[in-house]
C-alpha cells in the first residue's frame, strides 16, 4: 500500500513559451537532460523510467505514473545514488495552463516525511528557474536575428524594404522609447524612421558584440555611424519579445 504523502512543496512559475514547447521537455530525453544534466532521461509513458543525473553525481530515479500531453505529467522521485529515499514516498506532479502567449507551470511535490520536503524547497526554486530560462531560450532562439533586423531597418534608406522588414519582426502595437523617441504602434514608428533618414541621411546602426537574453528580454550594444563613416553615438538597447519572438517593446539608452 502506498503511504500517505501529506507534506507538500508547491510552486508556480510563468514561463515565456507556449505549452507545447514547455511540454516537450517532459517527453524528449535530450531536452530533459539539458535541464537536469548529461545522462538524464525520461520515457514519457505510464510506467516509463525517469532518471535524473545531477552534475554533482547525485542520481534520482522514478517512473511516470500519469501523463496528459500537453497539460500534465506525474512521476515518482527517489534518490538512487547519493541518498536513499523509497520510491513510493515522493511524487512529483506538474501541470501546465495557458497564460496568454506564455505558460503557467504548477509543481506539486508530495512527501511522506517533512524533513525531505524541507530539503527540496530551495531545490525546486532553483531548478524551476533553470528550467524557465532554458525553455525561454529555445522559444526566443530567433532573438539575435530580430535584433539585427531592427538595426538593419534603422539603417535602410529605402522605405519599402525597411517597412517590410519591420512588419516581419515587430508587433503592431510596439512601444519604442529612447532619448529622442516616444513612439506607440507600428503606424507611428514607420514615419518616425522615415524622418530619421530625411534629417540624418546615411545614418547606420550596427550591433556591437553578442546579445544577452533572459526570458524574452534582450540587451544589445550598438554604435551609430554617419554618412561619412564617423561615429555619431553608441549605447545599449533593451528589447522585449512576445509571442512568435516578435519585438513588443524597445528602450534605447545612449552613452553619448
Amino acid at each position: 500500500m502506498t503511504p500517505p504523502l501529506p507534506h507538500v512543496v508547491e510552486r508556480t512559475v510563468r514561463i515565456e513559451a507556449d505549452r507545447d514547447t514547455v511540454f516537450r521537455y517532459f517527453t524528449d530525453s535530450g531536452r530533459w537532460a539539458s535541464w537536469w544534466g548529461a545522462g538524464s532521461s525520461i520515457d514519457a509513458r505510464p510506467g516509463g523510467r525517469v532518471l535524473i543525473r545531477h552534475p554533482n553525481g547525485v542520481e534520482v530515479a522514478g517512473e511516470v505514473t500519469a501523463i496528459e500531453p500537453p497539460a500534465a505529467i506525474a512521476f515518482t522521485y527517489a534518490y538512487a545514488a547519493g541518498g536513499a529515499t523509497p520510491a513510493d514516498t515522493s511524487l512529483v506532479t506538474i501541470r501546465l495552463t495557458d497564460d496568454g502567449g506564455a505558460t503557467r507551470l504548477h509543481l506539486r511535490h508530495a512527501f511522506a516525511e517533512p524533513a525531505m520536503r524541507d530539503e527540496h524547497v530551495q531545490g525546486w526554486r532553483f531548478q524551476l528557474s533553470l528550467f524557465g530560462n532554458l525553455v525561454a531560450a529555445e522559444a526566443f532562439a530567433p532573438a539575435e536575428q530580430r535584433v539585427d533586423a531592427w538595426f538593419a531597418a534603422w539603417s535602410d534608406p529605402e522605405a519599402a524594404t525597411r517597412e517590410a522588414a519591420l512588419s516581419r519582426v515587430v508587433s503592431p502595437d510596439i512601444r519604442f522609447r529612447d532619448r529622442f523617441s516616444l513612439i506607440d504602434g507600428l503606424d507611428d514608428l514607420r514615419p518616425h524612421l522615415a524622418a530619421v533618414h530625411r534629417f540624418m541621411p546615411g545614418m547606420r546602426l550596427q550591433r556591437r558584440g553578442g546579445i544577452r537574453q533572459c526570458q524574452g528580454m534582450v540587451m544589445a550594444d550598438w554604435v551609430a555611424h554617419g554618412a561619412d563613416g564617423g561615429e555619431r553615438g553608441r549605447g545599449t538597447t533593451v528589447f522585449v519579445l512576445g509571442a512568435g519572438a516578435r519585438i513588443e517593446q524597445v528602450t534605447g539608452f545612449w552613452e553619448r
